[in-house]
């Protein structure tokens, strides 16, 4: 169906619902980000021709009794330097119609989905990222008895403005046996299995490649007085890259385990977790580009919100890794010693990632290499995190957060470089944040965060070195935010490049509006979230960012 009749049906539709004055709603929201661009030399930012360069989206959802229709218009004109340059022009590339009834769900059109914690399948979309791997064909959902769930669908995965060679295809199961079995208790036990597939034609002279790819999971949900036990297992068939620039490939089956314990109760909260991967990246088409990816394996660490914490960010290696994770959530109690009037909370983490034994690579690919189930090489680190964070409510009107935490940063690995060039980056950082309300409505905050670093006695260069950031926020409530921060490399090795990042920020807020001007600019580096990361370029110039919900 053409775009246009698409919207020619929403808009027949939604005036026959006004007219009659049945039950219908429309609601969506509106984004809009413009940003200029200049040269810096100082700090390698090179404007492009257009200086001025914008994304927009514009979501509409029209719902009536079991209908849901709706669709999102993009436009990158031309798209931001964060963004890929494919992202280019204007369109209608997310489209859907839902209709449910009696248990049962049909969509037709776009739709994003997601199995078990994504071994096998996530689609999804990420602004931040520039990801959008949303699935375009048919997706069922049905509920045939009390506690058991089914899900089906087949599809082609977005990139861009285009889909993707390869058909997928994929059904999922999930059973709550308490549901199932009317069993009342304090315990929950939840088992799911799922598979998904591939179809694409061989077309490459040099190797033979599997037409069909199929990948499973199995996973394993208890919930029992406080405790929490995830499991998940996934396999996937040999899916070797089918690139005509590679000479081999790797044919070994793909692999992962994860596991999640925790435990919570007033006061106290535990989680310890791990993770196994061994070549499990699995995409809609034989290719090597992230937009490809329809799976999804989380980073096994902490997911730091400031500035320099967040600068040696851990990104998830599918082709091979072993992680393990703790945290320990503990309130001190009100009217302790070390408690206070308010209490106070403390949170220790800690993660540790290494290169499992064998460890496949794209760099290194032969025809079949196996590692063995569940090993690591300890001699081999890819990233360790040991931070505290104390947050602590002084009086009624002043709040502070204290961090400190100690990294190992394998940024040859994790970044993709020559090996030895960087090799592993220590630091530590220190973060000190501070709230404070001055009257009613009206709050001043005061961020202040170092790291310093210490280079690989080993490697060829020796990175960033150290750094310092202020940051000062003023919030007048509900309407205004003012905010000016100063990020300074002030320990860089390189003289020259002991530059200040300098970032003003003001926006206003009314309803569901939102207003944001900022000027400054943006040091080159790796952006991440949750395990996912993209390469930023250095930039210096003004963004306006407007959005609304309706």
């Amino acid at each position: 169906m053409k775009f246009k009749n698409f919207l020619y049906i929403i808009f027949l539709t939604t005036y026959y619902s006004f007219s009659q004055e049945n039950n219908s709603s429309i609601n969506g929201d509106f984004i809009n980000n413009f940003q200029s661009y200049n040269d810096d030399p100082l700090i390698g930012a090179i404007a492009p021709e257009e200086k001025v360069l914008n994304n927009a989206y514009l979501n509409v959802i029209y719902t009536k009794n079991n209908f849901s229709i709706g669709l999102r218009y993009e436009s990158y004109l031309n798209a931001l330097m964060d963004f890929d340059s494919e992202f280019q022009g204007n369109g209608i590339p997310y489209r859907y119609i839902t209709y449910t009834a009696d248990g049962l769900e049909v969509t037709a059109g776009n739709y994003y989905e997601q199995f078990g914690s994504g071994l096998i399948l996530r689609t999804y979309e990420d602004k931040g990222l520039g990801i959008d791997n949303a699935m375009d064909g048919i997706k069922l959902r049905l509920n045939p008895i009390s506690g058991v769930y089914l899900k089906s669908f087949i599809g082609r995965s977005r990139t861009y403005f285009n889909y993707s060679e390869g058909i997928i295809r994929g059904v999922d199961m999930e059973m709550d046996i308490n549901e199932m079995l009317r069993i009342e208790n304090n315990g929950s036990y939840i088992f799911g299995s799922s598979i998904v597939s591939r179809f694409q034609e061989d077309n490459n002279p040099k190797f033979n490649l599997p037409q069909n790819v199929a990948a499973f999971s199995n996973r394993l949900n208890i919930m029992h007085s406080g405790f929490n036990y995830y499991i998940e297992y996934a396999y996937k068939f040999n899916d070797p890259v089918g690139s005509f620039s590679l000479e081999s490939n790797n044919y070994a089956p793909g692999k992962a385990l994860l596991s999640n314990l925790s435990y919570s109760k007033k006061g106290i909260g535990i989680n310890i977790e791990s993770h196994w991967i061994d070549h499990m990246e699995f995409r809609s088409e034989r290719a090597k580009e992230k937009e490809f990816i329809i799976n999804y394996i989380p980073t096994i660490s902490k997911q730091h919100t400031y500035t320099l914490l967040a600068l040696y960010p851990a990104s998830t290696q599918m082709e091979g890794e072993f992680g393990v994770q703790a945290d320990i959530f503990y309130k001190l109690k009100k009217g302790s010693l070390l408690g206070g009037k308010y209490g106070t909370k403390i949170n220790f983490n800690f993660s540790k990632i290494n290169a499992i034994k064998n460890g496949t690579s794209f760099l290194n690919d032969s025809l079949n290499i196996r590692s063995p189930f569940l090993s690591y090489d300890n001699d081999k680190l890819y990233f360790t995190d040991f931070n505290i964070e104390i947050n602590k409510k002084l009086d009624k009107k002043t709040k502070i957060n204290f961090i400190v935490s100690n990294q190992k940063y394998n940024k040859d690995i994790l970044e993709g470089k020559t090996p030895g060039e960087y090799g592993t980056i220590q630091s530590t950082i220190g973060v000190v944040d501070i709230s404070y309300k001055i009257k009613k409505g009206h709050t001043i905050r005061i961020e202040s965060q170092a790291l310093r670093s210490k280079p690989d006695p080993n490697a060829t260069k020796k990175g960033d070195g150290h750094w310092v950031m202020l940051l000062s926020e003023y919030t007048i409530s509900p309407n205004w935010f003012f905010s000016i921060q100063d990020m300074y490399n002030f320990g860089n090795y390189d003289q020259t490049q002991r530059l200040h990042y300098i970032n003003a920020t003001f926006g206003y807020i009314i309803g569901s509006n939102r207003f944001e001007i900022g000027y400054g600019q943006k040091r080159a580096g790796i952006f991440c979230v949750g395990g996912v990361c993209k390469e930023v370029p250095a930039s210096n110039g003004l963004n306006i960012n407007i959005s609304s919900s309706f």
